[in-house]
């Protein structure tokens, strides 16, 4: 479950509808009420005031047979409540990087930006089984706004339900391959994004899975980000 507590001016009911919207829009009145355990009634008068107030908006929606249904999903406005952190004049400077040396360059800066984070979770995540690193990274990735969580049941999926960087993204698609390379990295394992915000997922969602010659008492040697972080050392 998404963590709520990372919205900007909600809390209680209304937070928890908005982050379960967040993470898994979109949906009835029916299926919240099941996700909250509650009648339906008991969340209608919440999504009426969030309707009111221009954060979530409903659709009709044929679902196989029957009647269609009314499904809600979070306006543009709804999406930004949830954390962000880029500024306009962050994308100002980008498009002029772009402009004048490429967008490898762009891919760099945030390449840098993957490196310093990876410098501060090293030591948390050295000598780990790759799932409890895994899990010890959504932390991270949630502390820095991305509200990351692991599923399946061996706890081989990484789903970050928020991008920070969403207006970024939008405009500098290939940066997202610097949040890859760097999840790869410095997890030591193998790493494959099957669903892609900027690409109209809900969430940007990772399977990993360990590496053939790899084990908890024998370290990856190390590639790419890690591989620099050591030479730099």
């Amino acid at each position: 479950m998404i963590d709520s507590r990372q919205l900007h001016g909600f809390k209680g009911p209304k937070a928890d509808v908005l982050a379960t919207l967040k993470q898994a829009q979109p949906l009835t009145t029916g299926e919240l009420a099941e996700k909250f355990r509650v009648t339906p009634n008991a969340l209608r008068r919440h999504l009426k005031d969030l309707e009111a107030d221009g954060f979530v908006a409903y659709q009709r929606e044929k679902r196989g047979v029957g009647q269609p249904v009314f499904a809600y999903r979070l306006t543009s406005n709804g999406e930004r409540l949830f954390p962000n952190s880029y500024e306009e004049a962050l994308s100002s400077a980008l498009e002029l990087i772009r402009t004048r040396i490429g967008s490898d360059a762009v891919v760099e800066v945030f390449r840098k930006r993957w490196e310093a984070i990876a410098v501060r979770a090293k030591p948390e995540l050295d000598g780990l089984p790759l799932q409890e690193r895994a899990q010890k990274l959504a932390t991270i990735l949630s502390s820095l706004g991305y509200m990351a969580e692991m599923s399946g049941g061996d706890g081989s999926i990484l789903r970050e339900n928020n991008c920070t960087i969403r207006a970024i993204v939008d405009q500098f698609p290939e940066v997202c391959a610097a949040e890859e390379q760097f999840i790869q990295d410095v997890l030591g394992a193998d790493v494959t994004r099957h669903s892609h915000i900027a690409k109209g997922a809900n969430c940007c969602e990772y399977c990993i899975a360990e590496r053939p010659d790899h084990s908890a008492d024998a370290p990856q040697a190390p590639t790419g980000l890690t591989h620099r972080l050591q030479e730099t050392k």
